[in-house]
C-alpha cells in the first residue's frame, strides 16, 4: 500500500507544494510546529533515511538546502531545523522547522493553526523565493 507521501507525489492527495523536480517534493506540513515547517520527500518511496542509495541522499539534503533558504527568505526566524524522525511515515522525509530556539524542534509541543488561506499564501511565498 502507498504511503501518504506517495499518494501525495501522484495527486491523490492535495498539498501546499513550495518545490518539486524529477526526484524530491517540498511541501508545508499540515500540522506544523512552526509557520513553515515543511517537508521534503525523494518521489522513490523507500521507509528509512539511510536505505537510500549514497546519490539519492546526497540529492535530498541539497534540494532540503534549497528549500530551507527559500524558508529563511520568507518565514523570521534565526535558522532551519533538520530533523529526521522516521517513525511516523514509513517514507523517507526531512523536517525543515524554522527556529528561534532550541525548543521550536521538540515534536511534543502543540501544532500551530493555520488557515487554508494562510497555507496556500505561505507555500505561494516560499516557492516564490526558490
Amino acid at each position: 500500500m502507498p504511503s501518504i507521501f506517495t499518494r501525495i507525489i501522484n495527486g491523490e492527495i492535495p498539498c501546499y507544494k513550495i518545490a518539486e523536480n524529477k526526484d524530491f517534493i517540498a511541501f508545508l506540513d499540515v500540522s506544523p510546529l512552526k509557520k513553515g515547517h515543511a517537508l521534503v520527500v525523494p518521489k522513490l518511496e523507500v521507509d528509512y533515511i539511510f536505505d537510500l542509495e549514497d546519490q539519492v541522499l546526497a540529492d535530498l539534503h541539497v534540494f532540503s538546502k534549497k528549500v530551507a533558504k527559500a524558508i529563511e527568505k520568507t518565514v523570521p526566524c534565526l535558522r532551519i531545523g533538520v530533523a529526521v524522525i522516521g517513525l511516523e511515515v514509513p517514507h523517507t522525509h526531512i523536517h525543515l522547522v524554522p527556529l528561534e530556539g532550541i525548543g521550536d524542534l521538540d515534536f511534543s509541543k502543540p501544532r500551530v493553526q493555520l488557515t487554508k488561506e494562510e497555507f496556500s499564501a505561505l507555500a505561494a511565498a516560499i516557492a516564490a523565493n526558490i
